[in-house]
């Protein structure tokens, strides 16, 4: 046979190994990264899609959902993550629905007008759920049916940032646009009331109109049961013809709500305490908790939950799940303004409300007072994120407590009943609630401080669940019950 005779691979027997250049085919090229398809496994604490490649290494893509295939254009590249936006869909999620707000994906106040309202919750219950176990291996004897409320025009409290551009020779007045500095181009919001929706366009003409245009960077927004207030910072001093302009408008668009919300400007001309009424006279704000037939005074920049309706499910089931007796004490921590500790003395002997800012204290005493409550609840100021286990117990027993603290939760508080559970000889003879509801808006610090109740200061999880304050985002509230194991 000549050398240049072909060579027959079927051929060779059984045992004999070919010639590479004549077996093996010639190997296929990688798909590139912007071309693979990825399957979306959850959502993450910011709503974006998780999705892994085929080496482990973690996808964070904005606005997919669970169940989703995707292709990813990546903006982000870490070591051990990757971040990105989708390019393509497919394998579509049943729970995907049309957002309502034309400037969903522009602006950053919501991420999740995408996602069916009812699985928005079920994500939220999870990431409760995970961060108990994983975080403090606390898992609540039972579950929480997740407290719902209103999903559009709910959000009672905001800040809208204002900006003029002098290029397009026009004012913006609304949220950030996502992960940017620049004001969205915004007519209308879904999620605030609408009232407030219809006055973005007027607002921005009012500036348009100013005189000190420039130097006007937000306005803050309370609304009331019938009053809004907004609070305007202003960097440089308002000239006459300013003030008039605002009146003006307050004056016009009170009159097209139809009198149902009387709009008020309050200025801001440096830091939060120098915040005051353009005018006197206007009534004041307010909000109600029906069930306990309390009303509830407050200024525009005071906390309060955005979302009133969802408020006033979430204090009465606080206050079931509580089940304060008529002869019991209750210590309200993180009492604030007093939107627990008040419909409290409306069933409990005494309750004693703590609060770290002095002012807000002074506020509570007041609201106390106009609810007719004021004999038997008393508050107290102090630093509740320094707390010795014998301060603690200076307070007095307690039957029951109710925690709502912020962000930060509470863990001086918890490391303190840790410390008393841990070693009875620091206080002999404090005796610990039986009871304690919890009330988070960080499910972390919720489960960080459960571990600390759970497996150091004796109590037991008997239940647990998500509050839907933020509907169309990631934040997540909720609430747990301790008791004594």
């Amino acid at each position: 046979m000549s050398d240049s005779s072909p060579v027959s691979v079927s051929a060779a027997p059984i045992g004999h190994v070919a010639h590479v250049a004549d077996a093996v085919a010639p190997e296929t090229p990688p798909v590139p990264p912007h071309l693979q398809w990825l399957k979306i496994e959850s959502l993450d604490l910011e709503a974006q899609g998780v999705a892994h490649r085929a080496d482990g290494k973690v996808v964070f893509v904005e606005d997919a959902l669970p169940g989703e295939e995707v292709r990813v254009n990546i903006s982000r590249k870490k070591n051990n993550w990757e971040q990105g936006t989708m390019t393509d869909l497919r394998c579509e999620s049943s729970q995907r629905v049309k957002p309502k707000c034309t400037y969903f994906g522009l602006c950053g106040g919501c991420k999740m007008q995408h996602f069916h309202a009812a699985a928005q919750v079920a994500v939220k219950q999870r990431v409760l759920e995970d961060n108990l176990w994983h975080l403090g291996k606390v898992k609540p004897d039972m579950l929480l049916r997740p407290i719902e409320g209103p999903a559009w025009g709910y959000r009672y409290r905001a800040r809208l940032s204002v900006r003029y551009v002098a290029k397009k020779s026009t004012v913006l007045v609304g949220f950030h646009e996502r992960k940017s500095r620049y004001v969205a181009d915004m007519q209308t919001c879904e999620i605030l009331p609408p009232h407030m929706s219809r006055l973005l366009m007027p607002l921005r003409a009012l500036i348009m109109g100013m005189d000190q245009r420039e130097s006007l960077p937000q306005i803050e927004v309370a609304v009331g049961t019938k009053v809004t207030v907004l609070v305007l910072r202003h960097l440089n001093a308002l000239s006459p013809a300013d003030a008039q302009r605002l009146r003006d408008f307050a004056t016009e668009h009170s009159a097209h709500d139809g009198g149902r919300h009387t709009i008020s400007w309050w200025l801001q001309p440096k830091g939060p305490d120098t915040v005051h009424p353009l005018d006197e006279s206007l009534p004041s704000l307010d909000y109600t908790l029906p069930e306990f037939g309390i009303t509830m005074p407050f200024k525009p920049t005071d906390f309060t939950q955005v979302n009133h309706a969802i408020n006033q499910v979430l204090v009465g089931r606080a206050l079931r799940l509580l089940d304060v007796q008529p002869d019991e004490r209750v210590i309200d921590w993180f009492c604030g303004l007093g939107n627990f500790t008040l419909p409290l003395a409306t069933q409990a002997r005494e309750v004693l409300g703590i609060e770290g800012s002095e002012t807000l204290v002074a506020r509570s005493r007041e609201n106390a007072k106009v609810n007719g409550v004021d004999a038997n609840t008393s508050f107290v100021a102090r630093n509740l994120f320094e707390i010795t286990p014998q301060e603690l117990a200076s307070y007095g027993h307690a039957d029951k407590w109710l925690i709502d603290p912020p962000r930060e939760g509470a863990f001086a508080l918890a490391k303190a009943m840790a410390d008393l559970h841990q070693d009875p000889t620091l206080v002999p003879d404090w005796v610990p609630p039986k009871r304690i509801v919890y009330v988070s808006c960080s499910p972390s610090t919720l489960a960080r401080d459960a571990g600390l109740l759970v497996h150091q200061a004796g109590y037991r999880c008997v239940s647990g669940g998500a509050v839907n304050m933020f509907p169309h985002t990631a934040h997540v509230e909720s609430m747990a019950v301790f008791e004594r194991d």
